[in-house]
């Protein structure tokens, strides 16, 4: 008898998983109860992430925190950070951050990081920790909703005497999954962080108003929604998931849950009218640039667009390696711009095998409608978060991103736990099996953490994983280059130089209208005192942009320091003379410059040019003795004595050594 009365308290305890948190008989061990597995999620987030919080600042954190306008302003920023698109305050040009097809609005993180610059300064040890609390609060969240679904549902998820192991190892899954730790280990990813966590609360706040009839819980839905939407407009695919949830696991018709969904559908009404207000109805298109638009190809030395074939072809590839990625998520790379995805079509064997995937998965999806909720949840899931970066939908400007599975990857997790259990029955077969999946993973994702410490390691690391990016070569060539610009001249700075260059030449090989690369090679070969090959780099670029700010800034200066070299140490004073012309015609402001032509035209004995441009000199730097010294020389051998005397005066007046070196001639 009290064996039974033991079992009708477990069974009353899990029927009130509804609404409170899951309370089990004290007969349970304590690790097998609700609380203490929150705790050990958490933990085991924190933990798994901790090591980020030495890292610095990476990839695209310089768009949102560091060198960004309004978040620099801390508090006071937040008003243009409602007011513009999210890309404005780090381009600070009206029209350059449509730059990204569809524009961007995502304020809600960029205050949360000008709230933090305002406490903290710049700071990216408190951005860090900002991440992974979050992510260890989301893992949270994860949990107690699919606990909620699962075991309200009854679908006797498995046959085990705790209904909760299952959920509790998909949530450990999630957590130690490697494929996560660019929306984690990266500080910009935390608009992943906070648009998860805002669409599960949403849906979890749901559910708590079917089971209370407290209308809180519906103001709660709508306002953690709203905030999902404004950290990442992908939490709109929640519009999907909720109802299909409420569905599934919430004992309601179809109707009533759309019904019951009305607070996250007048939450993204508000944030549409705020989006549209803000960045118009327009969604920009798709832009003629490679590094924005992937689906490009050179035909005749012009970018076209792929083919629609060429282009669903190269879709579904993409797809497919994004299960290969949550199957067996390595290696890893921040990066798969062009083309780390090559141009496919349907004669590839891979393409056809990805459509032929997906389609089994809406099939199975259809087929366990009624048979097995929880994988066809799983599937459609996935399938639904998934579809708003596909580029099926629209374009993304991007062919493929790891981050793109931070949401939908919580559907893998669904399935595979679930198939898990169906396969083996036995927990001990199934502990066993996800116990090592989980030593492996959290291992995997500790190291890659690591690589995250700074742009230099991540892009030189991942370039090795994706050699056929043009945009990580361009990225890893830049790091390598800015680094060997701080060492002495040597055999290290050589070498690193040279690794550059290499990396570099494939990415305008890859792109050969790439204007960056080109900046990037020419900036190279400067260091390296190539000076011709760095003017025929800084030329490519103005090329394809003749505006090009950072190039018209460069090149006058490699055309001066090339004409200076050239004339002194290789005798050359014809290239010289070319250069140093050219290099004035770019920036008649620079003293150097017209000091070094005045110098070369006296040495060709051009001595009335070699006035003109000791003139331009003195007023530039109208206090320097040596300027007068060689404007008197020049005029000394053009035979005009009384100018020369008067030059040679000034510059005793400025200076009373300023002739000595004349007197050991």
């Amino acid at each position: 008898m009290a064996k039974k009365k033991n079992i009708k308290k477990t069974k009353k305890a899990n029927k009130t998983a509804l609404s409170e948190p899951i309370e089990v008989t004290k007969s349970v061990p304590f690790w097998l109860q609700s609380k203490w597995q929150c705790l050990i999620l958490f933990s085991l987030a924190c933990l798994i992430y901790g090591n980020t919080l030495k890292n610095g600042y990476t990839q695209d954190d310089a768009i949102v925190i560091y060198d960004n306008m309004f978040t620099q302003e801390g508090i006071s920023g937040i008003p243009g950070i409602l007011k513009y698109d999210t890309f404005f305050g780090f381009f600070k040009e009206a029209g350059k951050e449509k730059l990204v097809s569809g524009g961007r609005y995502r304020p809600f993180t960029l205050i949360m990081f000008a709230v933090e610059w305002q406490v903290f300064g710049k700071s990216p040890f408190i951005n860090h920790l900002v991440n992974v609390l979050l992510f260890g609060g989301l893992c949270i969240m994860i949990y107690l909703l699919l606990a909620r679904m699962f075991v309200h549902h009854k679908s006797e998820i498995d046959k085990s005497k705790n209904a909760l192991l299952p959920i509790f190892l998909m949530a450990l899954l999630f957590v130690v999954h490697p494929i996560h730790t660019e929306a984690v280990a990266n500080i910009k990813g935390r608009d992943e962080i906070m648009t998860m966590l805002g669409a599960i609360i949403a849906l979890w706040s749901l559910f708590k108003f079917i089971d209370t009839q407290n209308q809180k819980w519906n103001i709660i839905a709508l306002v953690s929604f709203f905030i999902a939407l404004m950290s990442k407009e992908n939490a709109i695919t929640f519009l999907a998931v909720a109802p299909l949830s409420l569905y599934f696991f919430g004992k309601q018709s179809l109707s009533s849950s759309l019904k019951s969904i009305w607070p996250i559908i007048l939450a993204t009404i508000i944030f549409l009218g705020i989006r549209f207000s803000v960045l118009g109805a327009d969604f920009g298109g798709t832009p003629n640039e490679l590094m924005n638009n992937p689906y490009l190809k050179i035909v005749g030395n012009k970018y076209v667009e792929f083919s629609f074939a060429e282009r669903m072809a190269t879709i579904f590839f993409t797809l497919g390696k994004y299960i290969i990625l949550l199957i067996f998520p390595h290696p890893l790379s921040h990066d798969y711009y062009p083309r780390a995805i090559e141009v496919m079509s349907f004669t590839d064997w891979q393409s056809i095998l990805s459509l032929l995937t997906y389609i089994g998965l809406v099939a199975i999806a259809l087929l366990f409608w009624t048979k097995d909720k929880i994988i066809s949840y799983g599937i459609l899931f996935y399938l639904i978060t998934l579809s708003i970066v596909s580029n099926i939908v629209f374009p993304i400007g991007t062919n493929m991103s790891e981050r793109f599975l931070f949401i939908p990857s919580l559907g893998y997790t669904i399935v595979i736990v679930r198939l898990l259990y169906n396969i083996f029955k036995k927990d001990l077969v199934v502990y066993t099996i996800g116990g090592l999946v989980l030593v492996v993973m959290s291992v995997k994702t500790f190291t890659r953490n690591f690589v995250w410490q700074d742009d230099f390691t991540l892009f030189t690391t991942d370039v090795k994983t994706q050699p056929r990016s043009a945009k990580l070569l361009n990225a890893a060539g830049g790091a390598l280059s800015t680094k060997a610009a701080e060492l002495e001249d040597g055999p290290e700075k050589t070498k690193m130089l040279n690794e550059a260059i290499n990396y570099l030449n494939q990415a305008v090989e890859i792109h050969p209208t790439y204007r960056n690369a080109y900046l990037l090679l020419g900036n190279s070969n400067y260091y390296l005192k190539n000076f011709k090959e760095a003017i025929q780099s800084y030329d490519q670029a103005l090329a394809y942009d003749p505006n090009f700010k950072d190039v018209l800034t460069n090149l006058p200066i490699v055309l001066r320091e090339g004409g200076k070299h050239m004339g002194q140490q290789m005798g050359d004073l014809e290239t010289a003379l070319k250069w140093l012309l050219r290099s004035y015609n770019l920036n008649a402001q620079d003293y150097e410059t017209c000091r070094l032509i005045g110098v070369a035209y006296g040495i060709n004995k051009q001595n009335q040019k070699a006035i003109e441009f000791f003139q331009k000199a003195i007023a530039l730097k109208p206090d320097l003795a040596s300027n007068y010294t060689s404007l008197g020389t020049a005029y000394q051998a053009i035979g005009n004595e009384e100018k020369a005397r008067e030059s040679y005066t000034k510059a005793i007046e400025l200076d009373p050594k300023a002739l000595d070196y004349l007197k050991n001639k």
